[in-house]
């Protein structure tokens, strides 16, 4: 007959505390239920672990050997519990971010690095990839949660938006625009712009379609199988311009500046928004998701 957790934790105390009626008290249980378990803990491993007296107990060298050993077993079946009960709250466990946007700076890796600072039990990883990469991660389950840049609709994808960044044109520092503090659309009209054409190169060359189009006349926008970082290390010769996020401009490149681009209404905005299954049960997401919405006021459900 197997003994259990309980008759351990009877054992222990007595041996801590030298006494059975002692060790009762400290476990609130009653003295013969306690010296019950122990005796029956005793057939079982087929050793006398104490030898009684009226002042007590003590160990036996056998039983000496049997809780030195069974010390670890407690303290593994206590942290197993603890680990189980916090992954269960959302304080431990993993998460996996994906993103499709850079995080030298910006919300996105203010939000991770204090998220992680406060919940530094929970294994967090992240994946920068396409929208479409990302979304595909999402069915699989291998990723909780896409922050992405711009919006989509899916039925089974519940989207809610998370908060906005600064618009920013990267250019050389030899640039007649760079002496200003900051840029207006009409001062970007007749330049040339270097895009990647993975994300968020497509999201920006619309943006730019949209605000430089002028009379039927359309930028230049130039997309290339590029990253984002190749692009911008190579804008300090004068090649062009290229538009980027606020998240971006943590990265620096040799004479290249940022500036922070204008429109009619003020500083030019990009929203980003957060993707993630309706059935995905993962108590960290859900505990990430409360955070965000706490962190930046915002207002929707979390089943």
């Amino acid at each position: 007959m197997p003994f259990d957790i309980r008759q351990l934790r009877y054992a222990i105390a007595a041996a801590d505390h030298g006494s059975l009626y002692r060790a009762a008290r400290a476990l609130e249980v009653e003295q013969s239920t306690l010296s019950r378990n122990i005796l029956k803990l005793e057939r079982v491993v087929g050793v006398k672990i104490f030898e009684r007296s009226r002042a007590g107990v003590t160990m036996t060298i056998a039983g000496a050997q049997f809780i030195r050993n069974a010390r670890p077993m407690i303290d593994s079946a206590d942290k197993l519990v603890a680990t189980m009960r916090a992954a269960s709250q959302g304080r431990a466990g993993g998460l996996m971010v994906g993103h499709n946007s850079a995080i030298s700076a910006g919300k996105l890796r203010s939000t991770i690095l204090c998220w992680r600072g406060a919940h530094p039990d929970v294994d967090l990883d992240g994946v920068e990839a396409a929208r479409g990469t990302l979304l595909a991660g999402l069915d699989k389950g291998e990723i909780d949660i896409a922050i992405l840049v711009g919006e989509m609709a899916r039925n089974d994808i519940r989207r809610e938006s998370f908060w906005s960044e600064r618009v920013l044109v990267a250019l050389p520092a030899s640039h007649r625009l760079a002496e200003r503090e900051i840029i207006h659309w009409t001062d970007l009209r007749g330049e040339r712009f270097l895009l990647p054409a993975s994300d968020p190169g497509p999201e920006i060359r619309d943006m730019l379609l949209g605000r430089l189009a002028v009379s039927g006349m359309q930028p230049d926008i130039r997309m290339h199988q590029v990253s984002r970082e190749g692009i911008l290390s190579v804008l300090g010769g004068g090649l062009g311009l290229s538009v980027v996020c606020e998240g971006g401009t943590g990265a620096r490149y040799p004479d290249v500046v940022y500036r922070p681009v204008h429109g009619e209404q003020g500083p030019v905005m990009i929203a980003f928004s957060g993707y993630w299954r309706k059935d995905n049960g993962n108590p960290a997401l859900r505990r990430f998701l409360a955070f965000v919405r706490d962190r930046y006021g915002l207002a929707f459900d979390i089943p």
